[in-house]
């Protein structure tokens, strides 16, 4: 009998085109609206968490404020050993200082970030050299005056690729000679930290020959495989404040922590415009309640007959309902199409990865069933209602 219910709305829906059109529009602009929310709301999760890796998930930042006598005593480059004995979890720490100066080589200047680092700074972020080789910890011990260029500085002071080996002034009120020991690849900047527009040398040569450290500006984190990042930050932002009693003077910020506030403020965004397109659905289920009454109205006749030849109230009840429920799952499946259709071209358009939410999917189709069923409730009973002597004598 189910069978039977489903083919005689087919026939129903064939037979009246454009009513069936009409009734189907709603539910189609319903879903196809909340599977492009959702999968665009996915999409832009995902996209935006695949960006942030690229910038080093598992590192974490601490920015230093303040340039009194307290601050130069605690942020010290010492701090780095001792964030790195003391955090669980935490695999590296670098002293990291950086300042704009002029670069020359030859007629050809650049200003650029000239960068206090040591040789593990490469390791935190997963930074290759592509020509020569970065700094070591000997550089760094014997302050040798040697400078690695950034991607970007490299092509402005270089232009014909050969720098390795040749030597450049930076300039710090009076110009210092270094040496170029490599070239890095190019890379994304990460927290601020503009790789490519940057130059890298011992953080002793820094201090002696260029700047003197009077404080540490920013220390880079370099946390262990697999570790819960953000329980981490939570630990040395714990221990910082033990230790300076200030929770001012340093602020501790990794990209997974912007990752999840981008991925809740997403979240939060998408569960809401589901939420108005929930109500267009809704909408959609009033207008199919209201096509089927005009249907229970048009088919009176046929409704009479049936029950003059045995049909049981049930049996009405079960045909309208039927015929409820298919035109909104109809809906509800071109819906889906036009809604992956909609998100993968806006995808494509903003270049994110189009990522589709397939338990969207199941849910639009139980949600259409599910406002077949109920709107469609009230003109099935009405039509099961009809008296055969009644139904027969309308016109």
């Amino acid at each position: 009998m189910f069978f039977e219910n489903i083919k005689l709305s087919f026939k129903d829906f064939a037979g009246n085109k454009l009513r069936t059109f009409l009734s189907v529009l709603g539910i189609v602009i319903g879903v196809a609206s909340i599977i492009t929310i959702t999968t665009l709301g996915q999409s832009a999760s995902v996209s935006i968490k695949n960006q942030v890796a690229t910038m080093g998930l598992e590192t974490i930042n601490i920015f230093t404020r303040g340039n009194d006598s307290e601050s130069r005593r605690i942020f010290t480059p010492e701090l780095a050993n001792k964030i790195k004995e003391n955090v669980e979890g935490v695999k590296d720490a670098i002293p990291v200082n950086r300042s704009s100066m002029r670069l020359q080589r030859g007629r050809d200047t650049y200003q650029a970030n000239v960068t206090a680092v040591s040789a593990s700074f490469t390791n935190v972020f997963d930074y290759e050299t592509e020509n020569g080789k970065f700094i070591t910890d000997e550089d760094d011990l014997r302050r040798k005056s040697v400078v690695v260029l950034g991607a970007e500085a490299a092509i402005k002071l270089f232009p014909d690729g050969d720098a390795v080996g040749k030597y450049i002034r930076i300039y710090r009120k009076q110009a210092k000679s270094f040496r170029v020991i490599g070239v890095m690849k190019t890379k994304t900047a990460v927290m601020g930290m503009d790789f490519d527009t940057s130059v890298y040398v011992p953080r002793r040569t820094y201090d002696q020959r260029l700047q003197h450290i009077t404080r540490v500006r920013n220390y880079v984190i370099g946390t262990k495989k697999g570790g819960d990042v953000l329980s981490i930050s939570n630990k040395i932002e714990d221990y910082l404040l033990k230790l300076t009693g200030d929770e001012e003077s340093y602020k501790v910020v990794s990209p997974a922590t912007i990752a999840n506030i981008y991925t809740g403020i997403t979240n939060t965004l998408n569960l809401f415009l589901t939420g108005i397109a929930a109500i267009s659905l809704i909408v959609g289920g009033i207008g199919i309640m209201n096509i089927m009454l005009v249907s229970v109205a048009e088919r009176t006749k046929e409704i009479g007959i049936r029950k003059a030849l045995g049909a049981t109230p049930k049996v009405i009840r079960g045909q309208f309902l039927v015929e409820a429920v298919v035109l909104t799952l109809f809906g509800g499946l071109i819906g889906i199409a036009f809604g992956v259709g909609m998100s993968y071209i806006i995808t494509l358009f903003l270049k994110w990865l189009f990522a589709p939410k397939f338990s969207a999917f199941l849910l639009a189709v139980l949600f259409s069933s599910a406002v077949g069923i109920f709107f469609g409730l009230y003109p099935a009973v009405q039509a099961s209602k009809l008296q055969p002597v009644e139904a027969l004598m309308y016109e």
